[in-house]
């Protein structure tokens, strides 16, 4: 296999809005165990769960969507992905004492190495990177 070939491990799971967040929490959880996080990045552990948290509540509450959750690990990045079926784009807001939510996207700006969102035709796709901080990782 030639250096510039990418290999990657994924999972997907879709969560209909019926789901509570927990169970999109616990999953991931189990496959960053599986990664070896939860031993030697436990940091970047709470910050990917926290992460899930905040984008799969975006798609059930502000998109009123089911959430397909995706958990990509290219050996430099993990990247979680969240699609749903509004169009509208999210952007970080500033905390505010005014608002009682909204700060979501801030925390993923806060936690994330870096993070985007995509239009897609039937709706747009959130994805956060992390790169884990413990040398042994993944």
């Amino acid at each position: 296999m030639c250096e510039s070939s990418l290999r990657a491990v994924g999972w997907a799971r879709s969560l209909p809005v019926s789901s509570g967040v927990k169970a999109a929490r616990e999953w991931a959880r189990g496959h960053l165990e599986s990664l070896g996080w939860t031993e030697s990045a436990p940091e970047t552990v709470d910050a990917v769960l926290l992460t899930v948290s905040e984008l799969v509540t975006n798609a059930h509450v502000h998109a009123h969507s089911a959430a397909q959750l995706v958990l990509t690990w290219d050996n430099r990045c993990l990247h979680v992905s969240v699609h749903d079926s509004s169009a509208d784009l999210p952007a970080p807001r500033s905390p505010s004492t005014e608002r009682t939510s909204g700060r979501g996207m801030f925390l993923v700006d806060a936690l994330a190495d870096e993070w985007e969102a995509r239009p897609c035709t039937d709706g747009k796709t959130v994805t956060a990177c992390f790169r884990p901080s413990g040398e042994s990782a993944g």
